[in-house]
């Protein structure tokens, strides 16, 4: 009885906190996705280059509370990367509907459309012409285990509908992908661990206890090992404030990108961490790294506003100070390192 008690109790504090504090008590309307009808590229309708595509294009996010670019925009192409950071990106997936990835004659197709059209970009906006399709990021960390966001991939029938594709990046200027070597894409065996906070109850408890919400990530057992491409290494001692960092990913569902000048901002909350990362929808599950040694000390799960309306009616990009903006969330690796070889 006395437990009994205690428990509702709780339960009733709980209540309380969550009507007082400024803190959320619903999931994040802000989880890095590729924007669409869903909050990702799931229903991208639209194709560059991919013969007999629909001729469509995906719905645009809505924008959420937060910010995306801080300071400069910091994103360097693959091919402008330090060799170093390019290394890395050759272990980066990004994550696709698979009746966007069509095989033919030892390639596959992607299905994309151009960014300008996806986020009604205002003429000069950067990227604006490159094609964009990819709804999620993610990792590799073991022989066949990719590392994701949870939001990315929420059961077993989700998880059987997506393609993780290698290589899907510039190599030069201007040499936009439509399409990649078709052993470069690969399916899903099973989901080996996922966690996502979902229930009313949950978030409350997270709030009230952790400091914010629970942990977001999933990792991906793949139909096969990976070739020519090596596991990264974790930070099992994960990253203070004040830790520099970078970031590898597919913003927005683009080609994929380096983004760093970045640091850890605080380390409050039990599950993640706040960093001035510039990251976009889509950057969800992309590896965020310890720039003193190049090793994974998170995922990147959330985030704000990537776009804001001019007067023109196109959209720009949103930019704040470096200093500015409430700063992206990342899973802390310790949430998930156990798991990981």
């Amino acid at each position: 009885m006395k437990i009994l008690k205690t428990f509702l109790a709780l339960t009733a504090l709980a209540a309380v906190y969550a009507v007082l504090s400024p803190r959320s008590a619903s999931i994040p309307s802000d989880l890095r996705d590729a924007p669409g009808p869903s909050g990702a590229f799931d229903e991208l309708p639209g194709s560059a280059g991919a013969a007999g595509a629909p001729e469509a294009l995906p719905e645009r996010a809505e924008p959420s509370a937060g910010k995306s670019i801080y300071g400069e925009d910091d994103r360097l192409e693959y091919f402008e990367a330090p060799a170093d950071r390019r290394a890395l990106a050759d272990s980066v997936v990004s994550m696709w509907s698979s009746r966007w990835v069509r095989p033919e004659l030892g390639k596959a197709n992607l299905f994309v459309v151009a960014l300008k059209s996806a986020a009604d970009l205002c003429p000069g906006e950067r990227f604006a012409e490159q094609p964009a399709g990819a709804f999620c990021s993610g990792t590799l960390v073991g022989p066949d285990l990719v590392m994701t966001a949870g939001h990315c991939i929420t059961d077993e029938a989700k998880c059987a509908d997506t393609k993780f594709i290698f290589g899907f990046g510039l190599k030069k200027a201007g040499d936009y992908p439509s399409s990649v070597p078709e052993s470069e894409v690969y399916g899903c065996k099973r989901i080996v661990k996922r966690a996502l906070t979902t229930s009313t109850v949950g978030l409350l408890y997270h709030n009230f206890v952790n400091g914010g919400p629970g942990p977001d990530y999933a990792l991906i057992q793949l139909d096969r090992k990976a070739q020519n491409h090596k596991p990264l290494g974790v930070n099992r001692g994960g990253a203070a404030v004040g830790t520099p960092l970078f970031v590898i990913g597919h913003p927005v569902g683009l080609p994929v990108k380096v983004a760093g000048n970045a640091h850890v901002r605080d380390t409050a909350a039990k599950y993640f961490f706040l960093a001035d990362l510039d990251t976009f929808g889509g950057n969800s599950g992309s590896a965020v790294f310890s720039a003193r040694d190049n090793r994974i000390v998170g995922i990147l799960v959330r985030g704000g506003r990537d776009f804001i309306p001019s007067p023109a009616g196109c959209n720009i990009h949103y930019v704040l100070p470096q200093g500015g903006g409430k700063g992206e969330s990342v899973t802390k690796i310790e949430a998930l390192e156990k798991y990981i070889p």
